[in-house]
């Protein structure tokens, strides 16, 4: 078996899930807003997201 029908595979079977995954939220109304997941974080998970996100863009500010 060719090895790109398996990378096919994998790539269709992850598409067919998130088309599924979608139509189910679509169908019971569930709205998926990453903006509302950090308003339940803690303060230090608020800290860590703010340094992470201020490092990566240093990081992609500096590279050679």
């Amino acid at each position: 078996m060719p090895i790109w029908i398996v990378f096919a595979g994998i790539i269709g079977g992850l598409l067919g899930f998130g088309a599924l995954v979608d139509y189910i939220a679509k169908k019971r109304s569930i709205e998926l807003d990453p903006e509302e997941g950090i308003k339940n974080a803690s303060d230090a998970e608020h800290i860590y997201v703010e340094n992470y996100l201020y490092q990566t863009k240093e990081n992609n500010n500096h590279f050679q």
